[in-house]
């Protein structure tokens, strides 16, 4: 059996992760490029549901925003980015287990790396905790965000869909047009076009991300 490291361990548990069996753990916090049989990939798929309807239940409660306007906060709040950064904020690159050339490429600090990793841990907390302690746990490592700002402007993909329609235009087109790098750290470049008004492109580590920043750009440009 797979067994943490004590200060992997202590770390968890600082940070209010319940820990009880240990492989489970370990396998949330290994990388594919590790080549182990066990990485974080099915744990991650587990914890982006348990924190979507986390998340989702919270912004019902707390607000009385119709549901455009939840949508847009649920999706913000739940995004790659997010999920990284509340990774970044309790340090998870220093307990990422990674292939030699994975963490020489600097996959411990990308979002994508991040981002699944959030995931899987609060995937693995599900397992061995339970639903309700992990929905405590996910308030508590999100609160900071759910107060702020995130997700409470347009989103910038709503706002070029209404101001196409505001200007008798056909809606956007998103195409993507490139992408590179490793598994790890994928990066995709996506165009946005609107008919008869121009085109714009952006890259970022993931396709919706890609799309939001063409999306922004595009505003900045023609809108």
């Amino acid at each position: 059996m797979s067994s943490l490291e004590p200060r992997t361990r202590s770390w968890l548990e600082q940070h209010g992760f319940t820990i009880r069996n240990e492989a489970i753990w370990h396998e949330a916090l290994t990388h594919g490029s590790t080549g182990e049989a066990k990485d974080y990939d099915r744990l991650e798929f587990l914890g982006d549901r348990v924190l979507g309807l986390t998340i989702a239940d919270w912004l019902y409660d707390q607000s009385q925003s119709a549901e455009g306007k939840l949508a847009q906060r649920l999706n913000a709040l739940v995004s790659k980015q997010t999920c990284a950064g509340r990774a970044r904020a309790i340090n998870t690159s220093a307990h990422v287990r990674l292939g030699k050339q994975a963490r020489e490429d600097g996959a411990q600090d990308s979002d994508n790396v991040l981002g699944d990793i959030m995931e899987s841990l609060l995937g693995a907390n599900f397992l061995d905790a339970g639903f309700d302690a992990t929905r405590d746990l996910i308030r508590a490592l999100w609160r900071e965000v759910f107060d702020g700002s995130t997700g409470r402007r347009k989103h910038p993909k709503s706002a070029l869909q209404e101001w196409a329609a505001g200007n008798q235009r056909r809606p956007p087109d998103y195409e993507v047009t490139d992408t590179s790098g490793p598994d790890h750290n994928r990066l995709y470049t996506v165009q946005v076009s609107v008919h008869n008004v121009g085109a714009v492109k952006a890259t970022a580590g993931g396709k919706r991300e890609a799309e939001t920043e063409a999306a922004r750009l595009f505003m900045e440009k023609y809108g």
